[in-house]
């Protein structure tokens, strides 16, 4: 029904910056909640950033606040995540995702129905 391609990962040095893609289609809507999540090797998945729909509300998990924007792009169908000031602990894969899941919280991944393949993020010190 919908398909999510992240972009836009590689590797950097502490204190660069990367900004992530995600290009959205199928069966998607202006009004879906978008979100990026991210992934560490024997970590559970980590709510990063979301933006509303309706309103264009964000939000951001503590650690990245500040550091990281979160954004869209309607007529591109696009959805972005610029980081910048990348720390070692940012290091991640991180997953694109869309709402349709059954939860009304946005930093809870069952708020989200579909995801993206995943790209990877790798910050050196």
């Amino acid at each position: 029904q919908v398909q999510l391609v992240e972009s836009g990962g590689g590797l950097v040095q502490a204190g660069g910056s990367l900004r992530l893609s995600c290009a959205r289609s199928g069966r998607i809507f202006s009004t879906d909640d978008m979100g990026w999540f991210r992934q560490a090797p024997g970590k559970e998945r980590e709510f990063v950033a979301a933006i509303r729909g309706i309103g264009f509300n964000t939000y951001y998990t503590d650690s990245v606040h500040g550091r990281f924007t979160i954004s869209r792009d309607s007529a591109k169908k696009m959805v972005y995540l610029q980081m910048n000031s990348l720390k070692p602990e940012d290091t991640a894969v991180y997953y694109c995702a869309s709402s349709g899941g059954g939860s009304i919280d946005l930093k809870s991944p069952r708020r989200y129905g579909y995801w993206g393949q995943g790209t990877q993020v790798t910050v050196l010190s």
